[in-house]
């Protein structure tokens, strides 16, 4: 079916709305996405990349640590720059918590003296005893 045949009908395939959207990098990825059977469309788990999405379906589906789920609004055009490309589809993803687990990693705590020294109570402990090397 031809891009005009697609937008006629009032759907896309989902391969290729994914890749409109900027969701995922490329077509190739979307349609792995979507033959191992990781993408639900309206709640039901598809398992082909020539499936049309049309305005209101809610596609759910894994995109790195975090599950997304996401509205379609309307079929793409072109793969345009991304604020172009948001117009596509509503994020229905619940904000997430910012919390302790948010904040910068820092090393390990642990307390002074405690277990193996670290490099620079190393070096304290042989500037206390005089120790050169």
């Amino acid at each position: 079916m031809s891009d005009e045949g697609e937008l006629a009908s009032g759907g896309q395939r989902i391969d290729r709305w994914l890749w409109y959207t900027r969701l995922l990098k490329s077509r190739t990825l979307a349609a792995a996405l979507v033959t191992a059977g990781k993408l639900r469309l309206n709640g039901d788990r598809i398992a082909k990349a020539s499936r049309m999405v049309r305005p209101n379906d809610v596609l759910t589906f894994p995109l790195g640590p975090h599950i997304r789920v996401v509205k379609v609004l309307k079929p793409g055009t072109r793969r345009g720059p991304a604020p172009e490309a948001q117009t596509l589809y509503e994020d229905m993803d619940p904000p997430r918590p910012r919390d302790a687990s948010d904040a910068p990693k820092t090393g390990p705590v642990r307390e002074a003296g405690s277990g193996r020294p670290t490099k620079r109570e190393r070096r304290q402990t042989d500037a206390l005893l005089g120790d050169d090397k």
